[in-house]
């Protein structure tokens, strides 16, 4: 048996650095370490701060899903102070975190992800050449149309929140914006645009109503060879090429998924409470883990400092979450490796033990039993679970599949709007309280946790999807998600370990730049990865 050790760092293409450490055995992945290599501290930052801080703080968490960080963080604080959220607010809050997710699909999959599909590795496919003419970064043929059409989402956000990113104008109550019938029919115009030119023309080739009747893999595969639009369509071509490069076969996880849920069914969230947010819920909550749902109870969240760099080892709720760095020298010699804590569930008769969140997950609670009227209820990739099983492939393929139904949904919420009602209700600054937020940013369940004291933050703490999923092994040695998806990865070439990357890149973890493999044993470095021309 050959086995090396490769140290990778860093791993990913944008916010932050993510190194991962992995051993290889005759070409596969047998263990994996991820560490986050930079610490964050805003909740030191907010500690002491006046309770609406964290709007305009935590936002600035991410440049890139700041809108969600908003989102979170003002219903973190409707439930604290008990306020009340007219129904035009509901409405806008879920119409502008959705247009910031569908931002980020296109723009994450040709900028971040589709990139590696022109590696040298595959240059033995018989779709290589096609697969470059279509993603070779800023030159190809649907990379440069679908970044530029990318933005179009967010201008619709920007209509209603004054800008994008860093908007602030979500508050406890509701909205600080008066849109005008102009304002409403412009956010049309512009989705409409961006769902004709990219959405349908480019990655569909087809309606969305079209695609939104797969239920199954197998309609998914008739689907590709139904017409010679959506053959050729960059959706059909994505799917032709995962299944003839392999990414259908490795990358697949811990099997377990958390979600946290996100939109609210606006007359059913006008007194935000934690106890009324799941049966609020458009796109549902739950956790569903060894063939099992479960609802989604924040009360049974814990974070682990086993192996983070952070004082102790016990692992808190949030409510009494400690933020307690210590220097990473110190904590290496305890056996610690990260700056993320790792999240971990209390699922009923198994304990606490690692979920993925992120769209997979979304798309595994949506198919759960129990769907009221309002809620999104979607079997297919429950289905394509049980028929494949999870893999890059799959993972990227549930992203995309959110364009065309948050689409759907915005459309929807646009023409609800009652321009005579009001978008605002004043709320009673209560000097105490506990509240927690909740969202689905673009890569998955994001939370606040707020405890306030005196009219001030005593404590706050937030979970992100990236620490869900880059979180290091936690008190009992379980490792994280992404440490799992890591093991059984295929490494056909030790200098350009490309798997690693398009597994890491699966669960488009919030974290940055180049990529340096090194062999642990001699410590030469073996291959660095070039990204769209940094080192």
């Amino acid at each position: 048996m050959t086995t090396v050790d490769l140290n990778v760092s860093p791993l990913g293409r944008v916010e932050g650095d993510l190194d991962v450490r992995v051993t290889i055995s005759d070409g596969v992945v047998t263990s994996a370490w991820t560490e986050a290599a930079m610490f964050r501290g805003f909740e030191i930052i907010l500690r002491g701060k006046d309770p609406q801080a964290g709007l305009i703080v935590t936002p600035r968490i991410c440049g890139i899903c700041g809108g969600s960080h908003l989102y979170k963080s003002a219903y973190a604080l409707d439930v604290a102070w008990r306020t009340q959220v007219p129904p035009n607010a509901t409405l806008i809050r879920n119409i502008c975190q959705a247009c910031e997710t569908l931002q980020s699909i296109p723009r994450y999959f040709y900028a971040l992800f589709a990139i590696d599909f022109t590696n040298k590795n595959y240059a033995t496919s018989p779709l290589y050449e096609e697969a470059v003419r279509r993603f070779a970064p800023y030159v190809g043929a649907s990379y440069g149309p679908a970044v530029v059409l990318s933005a179009k989402p967010v201008e619709v956000y920007a209509i209603f929140g004054g800008q994008w990113p860093h908007s602030s104008f979500m508050i406890p109550g509701g909205v600080m914006c008066a849109p005008t019938l102009s304002d409403v029919t412009r956010s049309i115009a512009v989705l409409e645009h961006w769902k004709d030119n990219w959405l349908e023309k480019q990655w569909l080739g087809c309606s969305i109503e079209r695609w939104m009747e797969n239920r199954t893999w197998e309609d998914v595969l008739a689907w590709v060879d139904e017409n010679e639009a959506q053959h050729n369509s960059d959706c059909g071509f994505f799917i032709r090429y995962c299944l003839d490069i392999g990414l259908d076969r490795y990358g697949q996880g811990v099997g377990n998924y958390l979600a946290t849920g996100t939109y609210f069914q606006p007359e059913l969230y006008t007194s935000p409470t934690i106890d009324g947010r799941n049966a609020a819920l458009i796109g549902r909550s739950g956790v569903y883990a060894d063939g099992e749902w479960h609802e989604f109870d924040q009360a049974r969240v814990r974070e682990d400092v086993t192996h983070s760099f952070y004082q102790g080892s016990r692992a808190l709720h949030p409510f009494e979450g400690e933020t307690l760095p210590i220097d990473p020298e110190v904590g290496r010699g305890q056996g610690k490796y990260s700056w993320a804590k790792s999240p971990r569930y209390d699922v009923p008769g198994k304990g606490y033990i690692p979920l993925e969140t992120g769209p997979l997950a979304r798309r595994i609670a949506a198919a759960g039993p129990g769907a009221a009227p309002h809620q999104d209820d979607d079997p297919l990739f429950k289905n394509i679970l049980d028929t494949i099983g999870p893999s890059v492939m799959v993972r990227q393929l549930a992203r995309m599949h959110e364009a065309p139904k948050y689409y759907t949904w915005v459309r929807r919420w646009l023409d609800e709007i009652d321009l005579s009602e009001p978008f605002y209700a004043k709320p009673v600054e209560y000097a105490e309280g506990r509240g927690f937020g909740s969202t689905e940013a673009a890569r998955g369940s994001l939370s606040d946790w707020i405890v306030l004291e005196d009219g001030k933050i005593a404590n706050y703490q937030v979970i992100t999807p990236t620490a869900w999923n880059i979180g290091p092994r936690d008190g009992t040695e379980l490792p994280g998600p992404i440490e799992q998806a890591l093991v059984g990865s295929p490494i056909a070439d030790q200098e350009d370990p490309v798997e690693l990357g398009h597994v890491a890149r699966s669960f488009d973890s919030c974290l940055v730049c180049t990529v340096h493999a090194y062999d642990g044993r001699t410590g030469r470095e073996l291959s660095r990865f070039v990204i769209n021309g940094n080192v």
